[in-house]
């Protein structure tokens, strides 16, 4: 596990790019993560602008918001956005040279695929930002090369892309990766139905894989469920209120199987399956 430096530091933003009804949000960081290495594919980061920080008559501050770290490039961090509420709005409304506090990269990553598994990547809404980061480690671990475009590969990517959205609009956010197949629950774009139909039939044509997930809580249900029952190993990327970020609040709990509690924000965000009975309600991303 990559760890932060303790305290937050304030950064610049870059950048922010439409994408559907998503924003990216980019942000200068020339120095890295301060003293640790990069961050690991399924960390986040607790995110608070630097002006305006607040609402309500006294302007109260907000607590920071917890973002996984969708891109690293070489002295910039790209972040997902939605606008869902004040907080998320107020990080929507931001623009180059505005400042942001950052706190990370926090959390547990992802895994490698063992036993010669392939990597198996579904995403919902929103949560489909970590499997970006963890699509790029893979593929350049492979040896994946791409032309000047950036379009075609080289070779044949080792990473099979499956997405979820709610409507068209969200859907675009499917450029965030690469080859990705496509599913909307109302049938605007790709596949008409949800993404854990495609899922299934990945699984019945091959199921030698490892299982990324990261989405709507009922989604990442559906995924547990599913590689439970056909035995393949699967991991799953949660998302549940914090407060700090590292464990001291205890706000952000699940129920580990057997008995106990896993905090998500040091125990996971990625957690195995297989420490998991179900994935409570209030355990998952924005759909």
């Amino acid at each position: 596990m990559t760890e932060a430096p303790f305290g937050r530091r304030l950064l610049q933003v870059t950048g922010i790019d439409e994408l559907g009804a998503y924003r990216v949000l980019r942000v200068a960081d020339p120095e890295g993560f301060g003293p640790t290495p990069a961050p690991r594919p399924g960390q986040f980061a607790m995110l608070a602008a630097a002006e305006r920080w607040g609402g309500g008559e006294d302007e109260r501050p907000y607590l920071a918001r917890a973002f996984s770290i969708a891109r690293w490039l070489e002295g910039e961090a790209h972040y997902l956005l939605e606008d869902v509420g004040p907080g998320t709005k107020r990080l929507c409304e931001l623009g180059a040279g505005d400042g942001l506090w950052v706190l990370g990269p926090l959390g547990t990553g992802f895994a490698h695929p063992a036993d010669g598994r392939r990597a198996l990547l579904v995403g919902g809404g929103v949560g489909i930002a970590p499997l970006a980061i963890w699509q790029d480690e893979l593929e350049r671990e492979a040896g994946i090369g791409r032309g000047p475009a950036d379009s075609a590969p080289v070779k044949k990517s080792p990473v099979t892309v499956l997405l979820g959205f709610r409507d068209g609009p969200r859907a675009e956010g499917a450029a965030l990766l690469r080859g990705a197949r496509v599913a909307t629950d109302d049938g605007s774009t790709g596949r008409h139905g949800l993404v854990t139909g495609l899922l299934a039939e990945e699984l019945e044509r091959d199921a030698h894989a490892t299982v990324y997930a990261c989405g709507p809580s009922r989604m990442l249900e559906a995924v547990r469920a599913m590689c439970e029952s056909r035995g393949v190993p699967a991991q799953l990327a949660l998302e549940a209120g914090m407060a700090c970020g590292f464990g001291a609040c205890y706000g952000c709990v699940v129920p580990k199987r057997g008995g106990g509690y896993l905090r998500v924000c040091v125990d996971g965000p990625v957690i195995d399956a297989a420490e998991l009975e179900q994935v409570e309600e209030h355990a998952g991303a924005p759909a």
